[in-house]
């Protein structure tokens, strides 16, 4: 018999939960060098819980550990971001696509629930951020494991798709970027409710293009440094 016992929400799990969301928001930014001791007084962390949460982030690529270099928050080059949005333009419009094919009327109709609590969350933000936290409150997450295609959520929602919430978050501050990106969100889930496949194919890449050429406008400008 399965043991179906909620599990204990431990000092370690509140630990990973802090840091990681200290590295998606920025307060940890890429190339950041990881000190124990500085985290432990600056988040009110004790050394066992961190050391563990140290080495979960570790094995989602958050953090890298070099020889001589001691641990850094990971970044990735201009050229690496950019690549790495255009292979989300990709991947991201078929698990649309499928997720018209393939979720539930139920399933959308949260979805949708979702994106006005989203929207309820821009707007206490003044529009100027657009946070999601990890899981089902993830628009992205949601379509992913909503294509049914275990293939292609496995590729999106591992290193890849915490990698890109690093750089998603610090992203989404330009001045009326989070309403646009929530007024995309509901295009596309609008398609996926009209059963419109290609439709929603075609606005989730451009929705990602759309992202990848703000990043693209905030590096020439010298707004964003990577």
């Amino acid at each position: 018999m399965l043991d179906t016992a909620p599990q204990t929400y431990t000092r370690a799990d509140e630990a990973f939960d802090c840091l990681q969301t200290a590295i998606v928001k920025g307060d940890l930014a890429p190339g950041d060098k990881i000190g124990e001791l500085d985290l432990c007084s600056r988040f009110d962390l004790t050394r066992g819980p961190l050391r563990e949460a140290l080495g979960r982030l570790e094995s989602r690529g958050l953090l890298v550990r070099r020889p001589h270099a001691g641990v850094r928050v990971v970044s990735l080059s201009t050229t690496e971001l950019v690549e790495l949005y255009r292979i989300r333009e990709i991947m991201e419009g078929l698990a649309a696509r499928q997720a018209a094919e393939r979720m539930t009327d139920q399933e959308i109709a949260d979805l949708q629930a979702t994106l006005d609590a989203h929207e309820t969350m821009i707007d206490e933000a003044h529009g100027q951020a657009y946070y999601q936290a990890e899981g089902d409150y993830d628009f992205h997450h949601r379509i992913a494991t909503g294509s049914r295609n275990t293939k292609l959520a496995q590729m999106l929602l591992g290193d890849l798709y915490y990698m890109v919430r690093m750089y998603r978050y610090r992203l989404s501050t330009s001045a009326g970027r989070p309403h646009r990106a929530l007024g995309e969100h509901r295009r596309i889930v609008e398609a996926i409710a009209q059963r419109d496949g290609e439709l929603a194919e075609f606005l989730m890449k451009r929705h990602i293009n759309a992202a990848r050429e703000n990043i693209e406008k905030k590096i020439q400008e010298g707004v964003l440094t990577i």
